[in-house]
């Protein structure tokens, strides 16, 4: 039977009781010749804990009669390195330190921490080592460790999970109250700051003192680019092609274990394409290198995903985790930053690609608070938050950025809501979307948008003026309970405005396939003035030639795209194609 660890980090519960797991222990000799110390980054949930979890268990000398057992199935239980169970480990999670407000409490939370990690080593390796003396200063402690280890013809590996917890936890509270009050943050990583200091002792200990090899995970670079100094020993091995995968699933492995689910729920063959097209446009599309440009799953989305099907043979309602909310908190985080408000509009505007020179990895939390950041800064952040991939390059070499699959679209879009229309709520116009869905009639959302257009008309010398009408759109029909959501889908070649392809599972209640095009025409082309245009009927606007010749190359290039859509998903679409004509930011008019 089936188990999949979803929310599982125990490398040891995960093999001892047969829950699936996806081998990357081939990986291992390639982390060994990396170097000795390494940080290796991946947005939140992504599988960083449980392969911390798989390294401490290998190297780990107090495992070493549970190898056979623990690895044997795998790839390095029969491809062993020299340095398997050679070890003292102790592993710190600075996810499970919370932040204090008084820098005094920030220390000693820290420090009580770490000694208790250290008395956990301590009690794990009493036959091998001295006694230990714990100090109110950590470091002492760490050091006493250290002393009592290098008497033992053993050394220790360090892993530390999510290094940057803690400050940017710190960081974000601290944003939420003020943006110029950074006390907090320095405390910890300036001059002799709490974390700084803490890895300045890493870093010496690590210079023949006993400690030889260090592992660090966490989610972005800015935390050793504020400490500077402090540790500037370590390999940074997150965007190297032969770690593109160490946390995330291919497509072909995704396929295997999805089939396996299917057999047992006794579904068709349709069915298991369906659940994989779902799980491709939901979670997919992640990719961390430059040389490898293949894309990965999601590893916590998918079994999230594969767990519901194989306990109920149903998809899950909510194809977002909620343990994933908190992603909403980072993008929030941004938008408040001078500028990132408008790079995250950007990275919802398909029609110009947000690119960067390279990625910035050399920019401290300290600037981004205090100083105006760039896009570069602001879309190299969002890319290391998970919510912002890479997707090859574009003119003059620059690294291109896009939103890596519907999950994170959704966030966006949410996000842009509360950005553009933040007065408004779910309620004033879930009606009029209800009733383009079922019915697909758009005068009712369509008399919404017009008297809030001048939100879309303000931001005129960002975006293009027909893509501000989209947008006003997308972000109001966006439904991925219900719709498989493509802005700009590509269509041989060709590209539409915006589909609405209903989900498998959603076509139950009856609800429309919709595509829709979207045209816009200037007052000045049409010689008329605001107020005309308001006071003019529908039927006399639609009448004027320019607006018949635009509704005209609308239902066209419709026609065109129809053809390649209904191709494409077959007779089970019940597909509306709607034109859009917006004149200037003053009317709407719709076929």
């Amino acid at each position: 039977m089936l188990k999949f660890p979803y929310g599982i980090s125990d490398f040891e519960k995960l093999i001892s009781e047969s829950y699936y797991y996806l081998d990357r222990t081939d990986r291992i000799p390639l982390i060994e010749q990396a170097g000795m110390q390494l940080l290796f980054l991946r947005p939140r949930r992504f599988g960083k804990s449980l392969l911390l979890d798989m390294l401490a268990n290998y190297y780990d000398l107090a495992k070493a009669e549970q190898f056979e057992t623990l690895f044997g199935d795998l790839f390095i239980g029969e491809n062993p390195t020299p340095l398997h169970n050679r070890y003292f480990v102790m592993k710190w999670d600075f996810s499970t330190v919370l932040p204090e407000e008084d820098t005094k409490q920030q220390k000693k939370v820290l420090y009580d921490y770490i000694n208790q990690r250290i008395l956990g080593c301590v009690a794990d390796y009493a036959d091998y080592l001295d006694k230990v003396t714990i100090h109110d200063d950590a470091m002492i402690s760490f050091a006493s460790l250290l002393k009592a280890i290098q008497k033992t013809p053993y050394k220790l590996y360090l892993f530390i999970d999510e290094y940057d917890n803690f400050a940017n936890e710190v960081m974000m509270s601290q944003v939420n109250q003020t943006m110029h009050n950074p006390e907090r943050y320095k405390a910890l990583v300036h001059g002799e700051g709490l974390l700084k200091t803490v890895f300045k002792n890493i870093k010496a200990a690590a210079t023949g003192n006993g400690l030889d090899r260090v592992f660090i995970t966490g989610v972005s670079p800015v935390v050793l680019a504020d400490m500077s100094s402090g540790y500037n020993i370590v390999v940074n091995i997150y965007r190297r092609q032969e770690f593109n995968d160490l946390c995330g699933f291919h497509e072909t492995e995704v396929r295997e274990i999805l089939s396996q689910v299917i057999e047992h729920c006794k579904l068709s063959e349709e069915r298991y394409e369906e659940a994989f097209k779902i799980m491709k446009d939901f979670y997919n599309g992640y990719c961390f290198s430059t040389q490898d440009k293949s894309e990965v799953y999601n590893p916590t989305l998918t079994l999230y995903f594969l767990d519901n099907l194989l306990r109920t043979c149903e998809y899950p309602e909510d194809l977002l985790d909620h343990n994933l909310a908190m992603d909403r908190n980072r993008l929030n985080y941004i938008a408040k930053l001078p500028h990132g408000a408008e790079v995250v509009e950007n990275a919802v505007d398909e029609s110009r690609p947000l690119a960067v020179p390279k990625l910035h990895d050399r920019f401290g939390i300290e600037d981004m608070l205090l100083h105006e950041q760039r896009e570069k800064e602001l879309a190299s952040l969002l890319y290391y938050l998970g919510v912002l991939t890479m997707d090859g390059k574009v003119a003059l070499g620059k690294l291109k950025l896009r939103i890596p699959n519907l999950v994170i679209h959704s966030l966006y879009v949410e996000k842009l809501r509360q950005l553009l229309l933040p007065k408004v709520h779910d309620e004033d116009y879930q009606e009029a979307v209800e009733i383009f869905f079922l019915k697909g009639d758009l005068q009712p959302l369509c008399d919404f948008i017009e008297p809030r257009f001048d939100v879309f008309s303000n931001r005129d010398y960002r975006w293009q003026a027909e893509i501000a009408v989209k947008t006003a759109f997308m972000m109001l029909l966006f439904d991925d309970r219900l719709y498989v959501v493509d802005s700009e889908p590509e269509l041989k070649r060709c590209y539409a405005d915006l589909t609405l392809i209903a989900r498998p599972d959603a076509r139950q209640y009856e609800i429309l396939d919709h595509l829709l095009e979207f045209k816009f025409i200037k007052l000045t082309d049409l010689a008329l003035s605001n107020e005309q245009v308001r006071e003019l009927t529908t039927e006399q606007l639609k009448a004027l030639p320019l607006v018949k010749t635009a509704f005209e190359q609308a239902e066209k290039q419709l026609k065109k795209y129809r053809l390649v859509i209904e191709k494409r998903h077959g007779t089970v679409l019940k597909l509306q194609t709607t034109a859009v004509v917006a004149l200037g930011f003053e009317r709407l008019l719709w076929l």
